[in-house]
């Protein structure tokens, strides 16, 4: 039997469905920028397992044996009968390879969109990274230059003709104006009001930490939050007094975030010590024992000292408010002929600094613990207290 005129397909063709294919013509385009025939296909685009003219090959074995045994086992079914048997057999075993071998479509396209997805999911994840690149070294740019920026604003002082402690630089103060505006052209929100927002605010910030190398920074009013930094800054003690003129401070907002603070600087392990400075026996009352009580229960150290009954040589210093924090920096208040509080300061100079603790431990040591106190207004009450209250 012979195969001379059965057409052959060509051995470098795939199977159907891969590119170039008639079955997909939209798929001969996939690809366009490969530079050459060597770049790698997808999944549904990878060459059937086993060729077609080795598929043929082997039915027309399968045949040739099916003919030699049906011509043997069956001599007398004549040549017909035989040549059909074998021609059955040969295309039973093209089809059973093509059945097994060929890979499923449907499991082609699926494994084809998981490539494509992955592929796809990496691209993302690349783009990602190369924007978070970008975004870091953009940071680290702005970073260099404002650091760039502070550090050509810095200037030496002079040196002095006599030998000095050395002092930390100074900023020019023509340059405080412009240093600010240089911020705010980099932090800028946009909006023409937000952006002389943040230069005014960067302006007034600058200029305290400029005054603050001279160890001295004042500002109009209360600063609650100076107050509020100091005490989340706090690393060895809070040394504070409080004097009949903020007593009204304690029912306030303020004060509660004061508070807040300061209670967690004790759990932070920094104590904190509170000296309540009256102006008369007439303030010793139930509302100073609640005060002193809510905030003991913060675990605030609390004592009262009486001024008029303190001995003679502790009345000559002063009495305003004054809170110093590891003993290094006094953060005070001043006040006006009215009680009004005008103006707080914050001082660093050493020798001040050991003067206001002086006096803090002084005033402590001659004060009222809590159980006292409770004990003193019992007896106030009572008027049992043989003092003279004019």
């Amino acid at each position: 039997m012979s195969t001379a005129q059965t057409p052959q397909p060509d051995d470098t063709a795939g199977p159907p469905g891969a590119v170039g294919t008639p079955e997909h013509p939209e798929r001969t385009a996939t690809q366009p920028n490969a530079p050459d025939a060597t770049r790698s296909a997808g999944p549904a685009e990878r060459p059937d397992p086993v060729p077609w003219r080795r598929r043929l090959l082997v039915g027309l074995v399968a045949g040739l044996l099916a003919w030699g045994l049906a011509a043997l086992l069956s001599p007398e079914d004549g040549a017909a009968r035989q040549l059909g048997a074998a021609a059955l057999v040969a295309v039973a075993a093209v089809a059973v390879q093509h059945l097994v071998l060929v890979p499923d479509r449907a499991a082609e396209e699926r494994a084809r969109r998981a490539e494509s997805l992955l592929a796809e999911t990496a691209d993302t994840v690349r783009g990602g990274l190369r924007r978070y690149d970008e975004l870091r070294h953009g940071l680290t740019r702005h970073t260099e230059d404002m650091k760039q920026l502070v550090e050509t604003r810095l200037v030496p002082p002079p040196r002095p003709a006599e030998p000095e402690p050395p002092t930390p630089s100074l900023v020019r103060i023509g340059s405080v104006s412009d240093l600010a505006a240089n911020f705010a052209e980099v932090l800028s929100p946009g909006l023409p009001i937000l952006s002389t927002f943040v230069r005014l605010e960067m302006q007034r910030v600058i200029g305290h930490l400029s005054d603050l190398t001279t160890l001295t920074a004042e500002c109009p009013g209360e600063n609650h939050d100076w107050m509020l930094t100091l005490t989340r800054a706090a690393e060895k003690s809070i040394c504070a007094t409080s004097t009949s003129v903020d007593r009204t401070f304690w029912n306030s907002e303020p004060a509660s975030r004061y508070l807040h603070a300061q209670a967690e600087a004790i759990e932070q392990g920094v104590p904190v010590r509170r000296l309540f400075l009256l102006e008369s026996a007439r303030e010793l009352d139930d509302r100073l024992l609640r005060l002193c009580e809510e905030q003991e229960v913060l675990h605030i150290e609390v004592r009262v000292a009486v001024l008029p009954e303190l001995p003679p040589h502790l009345l000559r210093g002063t009495t305003n408010d004054f809170i110093v924090y590891d003993e290094a920096v006094s953060f005070e208040i001043d006040q006006d002929l009215r009680d009004v509080n005008i103006r707080t300061r914050l001082i660093a100079r050493q020798d001040h600094v050991q003067d206001r603790m002086k006096r803090f431990r002084e005033l402590w040591d001659a004060g009222m613990s809590l159980r006292e106190l409770e004990v003193r207004v019992d007896d106030e009450e009572d008027g049992t207290w043989m003092v003279d209250r004019g």
